[in-house]
């Protein structure tokens, strides 16, 4: 479940690795932990023991996952989620996992119900702390990038229309294929689109606030948590 895409050499490395943890941890036979923290050392990096984070940090980066978490829990079309820690890894603080369904095209609910599970960890520091943090920059990054897709690429937007500036060839040189006016209203668009999931997922946690509080806590404590635990927090996935 965790390893979406791998290929067979992948899945050797995965093996060779959760081998190699086995035998750092001084064991007799590999086993399923192993195999869990070899999946997080090769998709997630490798865990960042010496970071120093504080324990106002740890509590902002439990909020922030916890979100993540519970808007996708809530959302019909977000992709399941496998897991969520606080451990660093890479360049992350933490990370929220899901399994994404293996779809040759997408619609644009689920689309937009994926936007709003990214924007959830922004949405829950906001809920929270009544401040915004940085930590959100690879999901804005990632909002932004669907939200200009949708808009430019795939012409899902009633007010840009049936229309696409997707250019196979790469670069237009310094020619926009499109007026002005038109760029105006596409980045007015974009940001419309975003705006209305941020709050979209701000109502999703208002309303689920209590529950939200217990899974970041459940977080801080024990760093990584799976979908049982999930389901019994927030209780069996609505949809």
């Amino acid at each position: 479940q965790q390893t979406p895409g791998f290929s067979g050499a992948d899945i050797a490395n995965l093996c060779n690795e959760a081998a190699l943890i086995a035998a750092r941890n001084n064991k007799e036979a590999v086993e399923h932990q192993d195999f869990l923290d070899a999946v997080d050392r090769i998709v997630g990096g490798l865990e960042k023991k010496n970071k120093v984070i504080t324990p106002k940090e740890k509590r902002a980066i439990a909020f922030h996952e916890a979100g993540h978490a519970t808007v996708s829990w809530m959302l019909e079309h977000a992709a399941p989620l496998v897991k969520v820690t606080i451990v660093p890894r890479g360049q992350s603080l933490g990370a929220a996992w899901y399994l994404p369904a293996e779809r040759m095209i997408v619609q644009t609910e689920q689309m937009l119900d994926e936007m709003c599970a990214t924007l959830g960890g922004r949405a829950a520091e906001k809920i929270i702390f009544d401040k915004i943090s940085t930590g959100a920059l690879s999901d804005l990054e990632k909002v932004t990038k669907q939200a200009r897709a949708m808009v430019t690429v795939y012409g899902l937007n009633e007010k840009v229309g049936n229309i696409t500036y997707y250019d196979p060839a790469g670069e237009n040189g310094f020619v926009k294929p499109y007026s002005e006016k038109t760029a105006e209203l596409i980045d007015a668009e974009i940001k419309n689109i975003i705006e209305t999931q941020y709050q979209r997922a701000i109502s999703i946690l208002t309303e689920k606030k209590d529950l939200l509080i217990i899974l970041a806590e459940r977080l801080r404590e024990r760093e990584v948590l799976f979908r049982e635990d999930l389901e019994e927090i927030l209780g069996k996935r609505p949809y």
